[in-house]
């Protein structure tokens, strides 16, 4: 009971606090760099519709691959304080194999190249 009211408390405090903030940033008037498209301080060069390098998000999209596979990996020290680490090991044997093998493979079809 005592932890039911302490956290109606505690959300009902930062939601008045929230609130008194937000209406006392409200009466602070921005500047015009602040109302810009970019805030980084100077004006663009050029166009922002210009498009991508599909190469790009082809490196983007591998970095995702790889580290999500590498972080399937993590519990693996876990893993092996099981009752039957041998699977445990060869299934990782497998995923680091199936990972090197897709590796050399966008490295041979020239997927990591930047310059054509």
């Amino acid at each position: 009971m005592n932890m039911i009211l302490f956290m109606i408390a505690l959300s009902l405090t930062l939601s008045i606090a929230l609130t008194a903030l937000n209406f006392w940033l409200a009466q602070m008037t921005p500047d015009t760099e602040k109302l810009s498209p970019y805030e980084c301080g100077f004006d663009p060069l050029g166009s922002a519709r210009l498009p991508f390098s599909i190469r790009f998000f082809l490196v983007a999209i591998l970095f995702l691959l790889f580290d999500l596979e590498i972080a399937l990996l993590l519990p693996l020290p876990w893993a092996t304080q099981l009752q039957d680490p041998i699977t445990t090991l060869i299934w990782a044997s497998v995923l680091i194999t199936l990972l090197t093998l897709g590796l050399i493979y966008e490295w041979a079809q020239g997927g990591l190249e930047w310059a054509e």
